[in-house]
């Protein structure tokens, strides 16, 4: 499976969200991981669709979309219409799942379902067959910063042996150290924030968060 970085904005400094951007598109960043939160799904909130539509006219590296939202089917087109390339919501929201990634495929963008560190990896399952990635939180959802959670490992090496072909990304606590524990299980897409936004090189750390990841 091809090795992806997607640098967190959450970690990023939005004063200046055009030079951030910059940094991940010259880093050699594979994708943006854009957390959009509601304040009610997660305690916090983040980002919007209008904000999202500003940065994608500054960046053409891909729109990882991740969206801690209650009711991601009825914003899904809000973040098609902004830009997004590929949109993650979570199979513990009130959305009807089904019909949420068929609105998210239908209007052009790549699906993919989160789970939360206490759900079973098996809740996925079901939507295998029309998903492009699952994302396992390896941290609470809501805030950046947290410590990687080591316990969630087994759902990835469960997840990766049911489907060796599926893009399985990781989001929480990701640095040079835990990637290689993470791409040991079986990931192969990496959310990166304070690793890449808090380093003097960020471009150096992408590549190093890369090599580290095949470990």
């Amino acid at each position: 499976m091809d090795i992806k970085i997607s640098p967190s904005m959450l970690a990023s400094d939005y004063a200046n969200l055009e030079a951030e951007l910059k940094k991940c598109s010259d880093g050699g960043a594979d994708l943006i991981h854009l957390d959009v939160m509601d304040g009610h799904f997660v305690p916090n909130i983040s980002i919007g669709a209008p904000v999202i539509a500003a940065m994608k006219k500054v960046c053409n590296v891909p729109f990882d979309v991740h969206l801690m939202i209650s009711d991601p089917y009825f914003y899904a087109d809000d973040f098609i219409k902004a830009g997004a390339d590929i949109i993650t919501f979570h199979t513990e929201c009130d959305s009807d799942i089904n019909a949420t990634i068929s609105k998210i495929i239908d209007g052009g963008c790549k699906a993919a379902l989160a789970v939360k560190p206490a759900t079973p990896i098996e809740a996925v399952y079901p939507y295998l067959d029309r998903l492009s990635m699952v994302l396992v939180m390896t941290v609470e959802p809501g805030f950046g910063g947290q410590s990687f959670m080591e316990s969630t490992m087994p759902k990835i090496k469960a997840l990766r042996e049911k489907c060796p072909d599926i893009d399985i990304q990781v989001d929480g606590g990701i640095n040079l150290d835990t990637v290689k524990i993470a791409g040991q299980a079986g990931a192969n897409v990496f959310v990166a924030g304070s690793a890449v936004f808090k380093s003097e090189n960020p471009a150096e750390t992408i590549a190093l968060l890369k090599a580290n990841a095949k470990l």
